[in-house]
């Protein structure tokens, strides 16, 4: 009999007790997760992802002494975890801080237990997750022009560097589909997309397949 797949291990950081309390016991009464650390500031989040090395971390955005964007940038440069984060309707600003930040994901505070479950496992496989309330709200202040592009990023034209493959890949993406879906629709093995995936991140200057959703739909490809 083959060996069971290893927990999902997950970092949790949140500044209010309760709330923290209530994402713990929510992910901890879930099979195949585990938590392996709690935080309660953006500095204890860092130091216990470096620490613990955990596959997700479960992010707060507004957090005391370092908050949850600078300490997604910081967890994602240094490569220490995926970063699932926890936002409010009213909080773009935040949304897209994370975003450039390289969050693997974005989730509503007010999910419900089994969409947050599956969003950590989503996250975990390597897939990212948007919210789709976050995703209208995304693509409306992107198509919209009141907010774009880091200045650093990657221009169009890099575009012309993906393969024709790479760029139906990218228009699932774009679509929020997973690897599965695109394996499907594309009819090719979900292992051969997850290496195109890899790709066309690296050809584009991206740090998550989240940011290359937002750089389709902002684009049309």
């Amino acid at each position: 009999m083959a060996d069971a797949d290893p927990p999902v291990r997950i970092l949790v950081a949140e500044d209010q007790q309760a709330v923290r309390a209530g994402l713990v016991l929510i992910l901890r009464s879930a099979a195949g997760l585990e938590v392996v650390g709690e935080a309660a500031d953006g500095e204890e989040a860092v130091r216990l992802a470096r620490e613990l090395r955990p596959d997700v971390v479960l992010m707060d955005v507004q957090m005391p002494k370092l908050d949850g964007v600078a300490a997604t940038r910081l967890i994602s440069a240094e490569e220490l975890a995926d970063v699932l984060v926890l936002t409010t309707f009213d909080l773009d600003e935040y949304v897209f801080g994370a975003l450039r930040a390289g969050a693997a994901g974005f989730l509503l505070k007010n999910t419900e237990a089994d969409a947050l479950v599956a969003a950590v496992r989503t996250v975990a496989r390597g897939e990212g997750l948007i919210a789709p309330a976050v995703t209208r709200r995304l693509i409306a202040e992107f198509a919209g022009g009141r907010r774009g592009p880091s200045p650093d990023g990657p221009d169009p034209a890099v575009l012309d560097t993906l393969t024709r493959r790479e760029r139906e890949v990218l228009a699932c993406l774009g679509r929020g589909m997973s690897n599965a879906d695109v394996a499907a629709r594309l009819d090719m093995a979900e292992a051969t997309v997850k290496t195109h995936v890899s790709r066309l991140l690296a050809k584009l200057g991206l740090r998550s397949r989240v940011q290359a959703a937002v750089l389709a739909q902002e684009l049309g490809v």
